[in-house]
Order: C-alpha cells, then structure tokens, then sequence
C-alpha cells in the first residue's frame, strides 16, 4: 500500500531531513536575501533531477509529475526566510549570522517539503497527476512573498486545485497536528503615526500644546474601534507596542511617535476601521489644538481554510497519523502570508507539533529561545506527501 511505502521512505529520509534543516538553522537569511537558501533549495532539487523556476527572486517551484494519468495539480508550499533576532539556544546547530534566526520554524518547512519531494519523486510511478513545490521567500515581511509569487504566476501553468501549507507549532506535541476549515488567522495591518503638538517647559503647559496628552486620548478612544463598533462575533484585535514621546520629566516634546498592528477576520469591517481609525486619531488632535498624521499600511488578508479541502486533508491526516494525534485548531489572530493563496484558490494551512516538554522545547515562536523537537520530521515529510497523493486522486 501507498501508505506503508511512504511511511518507510520517511524513515529512510529522516537523517537527511534534519540535517538540511540543521544547515538552514544554522544560515538563516532575512526576508528579501535568501540568497545563499535559495541557491541550497536548487541544489537539493537538482541532486532529485528535478528542474524548477526561479519567482520573486529567491523563490523555487518545481513540478514533480506522477507517471499513472491525471491532470490533476496540487500545490504544496514551505517558505524559507528568517527573523532579526539573536538566537540564544546553545545548540549544534546555532545560527552563525548574528542577530539572524530561525525563530518562526521556516527551516523546518523547507526542510520537510525537500524530505517531501524525495519521497514523491521516489514514488512517481505509484500515482497520477502533478504536485507543484512552491519554495517561498519573504514571508515574513511586507508585502510578503506569496503576493509576489502570485503576481508571477505561480498558480497557473499549471493551475493547482488546491494549496496546502504546513506550519510548526509549539503548543502541539511532536507527533501530532492540528486542522480548522473555516477562517483561522487574521488579516494584519501596520499602524504609523505622529501626533505633532507645540513643545516647550513642562512647568508652563499653559504655553504648550502637549503632544503626550493628546496620544493619551487617542490611544484610549481608539480602543473603542474594537469595543464598540466592531461586531462582537467577529474578532478584532488592535494594539500598539511603541510609542515614543522623546522628552524629559520637565521637557514636553513638539511630536509623539506610535506604531500598532490591527487585526480581523473580515475585509469589509477591516476597511471600515481603517477610516473609522484615521477619523477618530485626527479629530482628537485637531480638537486639542494639534494634529496627527495617520498612515495604515495594508498588509495580510485573513487566512481561510476551505471546508471540504480541509476536511479531506484532515481525513487523510488522521488515516496516516491516527485520529488520537488529529487536532482541533482554535482561531488565531497572528497572520500569515500563505493567506494569499487562500484568497484565491481553495487551500489548507494545518500544524505539526514540535514540543517536547521533556526536553524544554517549549519556547514560542518569534522568541530567541524557540527551537523544534526534531521528531517531528519522521511524519512531516510523509504526510505531506500522502495528502498531496490522496488529494490526487490516487
């Protein structure tokens, strides 16, 4: 059977898996300059006889094409690039570029989609149709790579039926998975603005137009674009983690710097609370005697997971796995750029469990300590590669 073939391959593949990922870990590259991780995704192509397509610069897709007859076409997709943060972890395998990481487990994607390709190149004479491998750059930064990649084209020629990622999580046992159909993460957008008022002594406000004040009310108000006109069973998320008002304990600064993120599930409501935002932040200023410039920069849509996609993905998953390791996944409001292609064609985003307790691998990701239990790997490699075959058709 299909299945007990793809399971011995991944444990014959399993060494080579972790040591590319190992590699990658170890050379991480931001969004935009995957270089050296590109030119190592070609070579491992090429060493499987594979030719593929360079995209948005550092991007690969190749095609690997099942010899039975089918012109089916599935997608999978493994993105590549890395976060500015300095690695903590005292490993074999610690990243050598300083203040470049690893932190979001997209080694361990490309990794297990190489892993992946193996395996169905080894099996192209047991199915029919076409699996497309889409090796993505820059996910991790606006305007995000997947955008990128489908302005060049990656979902056509040919035109896959469906799009499926896989993704680490850290609050999921090595071993198990987790699927929800339906909408699952959130849009996100950047918030930029600077609240300008009129500087001076702190002892003499009476002279001044306070910029400090003034953001103190517009940060408040605009809590109640989420309280109070958001619709309650739609999930909003808006928050601000900088805000730099650069004066002193008697020195009341001429401006006020912010930057926040806004978050839904719904587009329609998200370009309403773009204006509703912008309204609001300026009126108060203009009303204090100051003013604000206001600038939203409009990145990920939200993330949906088509429901007989994903419930056929999920059926193949717990035949593979076992139901007892097939979760269920809460909404999240994080975003990811792999929305994109779910914005367009029918997709499946799900997780792999990387923790392990045992061995305090428990770390978040986007955290200097995050790393993956590497056992991971023994179904990763395999299960994508049964799911793209029984998505097939086959």
């Amino acid at each position: 059977m299909i299945k007990e073939q793809i399971q011995q391959l991944s444990k014959d593949i399993f060494n080579d898996v972790v040591a590319n990922r190992r590699h990658l870990h170890s050379h991480p590259e931001l969004s935009f300059q995957e270089f050296e991780t590109s030119a190592f995704i070609g070579r491992k192509l090429d060493e499987l006889g594979l030719t593929y397509q360079k995209m948005a610069d550092n991007g690969l897709v190749a095609l690997i094409k099942g010899e039975k007859p089918s012109d089916k076409v599935v997608a999978l997709r493994a993105d590549m690039d890395a976060l500015p943060i300095t690695e903590v972890n005292e490993v074999a395998y610690k990243s050598q570029n300083v203040g470049v990481m690893h932190a979001c487990g997209h080694d361990a994607h490309t990794s297990s989609l190489l892993g992946t390709a193996k395996i169905l190149t080894a099996l192209k004479s047991e199915f029919g149709g076409t699996v497309k491998l889409i090796f993505q750059p820059a996910e991790e930064k606006l305007p995000g790579g997947a955008s990128l990649m489908i302005k060049e084209g990656v979902l056509e020629n040919p035109k896959p039926q469906a799009v499926i990622g896989q993704h680490v999580m850290p609050l999921i046992d090595a071993g198990k998975v987790g699927f929800r159909a339906g909408k699952y993460m959130a849009s996100t957008d950047e918030i930029y603005v600077t609240v300008h008022g009129k500087g001076g002594h702190g002892a003499q406000p009476q002279q001044n137009i306070d910029p400090v004040i003034i953001t103190a009310h517009i940060l408040t108000a605009l809590q109640t674009i989420v309280s109070r006109s958001a619709d309650p069973k739609s999930p909003s998320v808006l928050s601000f983690g900088k805000v730099i008002a650069n004066g002193a304990t008697n020195v009341i600064p001429n401006e006020v710097y912010l930057e926040g993120t806004f978050r839904t599930m719904d587009e329609k409501w998200r370009s309403e609370a773009h204006v509703k935002m912008k309204k609001m932040a300026e009126g108060i200023a203009e009303s204090m005697g100051g003013s604000c410039d206001f600038n939203i920069m409009r990145g990920y849509p939200f993330l949906i997971n088509e429901e007989k996609l994903t419930a056929s993905a999920r059926g193949f998953a717990e035949d593979y796995l076992g139901k007892e390791n097939v979760l269920d996944l809460d909404i999240w409001m994080a975003a990811e750029d792999f929305a994109y292609y779910s914005q367009v064609a029918d997709s499946c985003f799900y997780r792999l469990g990387t923790r392990n307790e045992s061995r305090g691998i428990t770390s978040s990701v986007h955290t200097p300590t995050f790393d993956v239990e590497e056992d991971a790997f023994k179904i990763s490699t395999g299960l994508m590669a049964y799911m793209a075959i029984k998505q097939l058709g086959n």
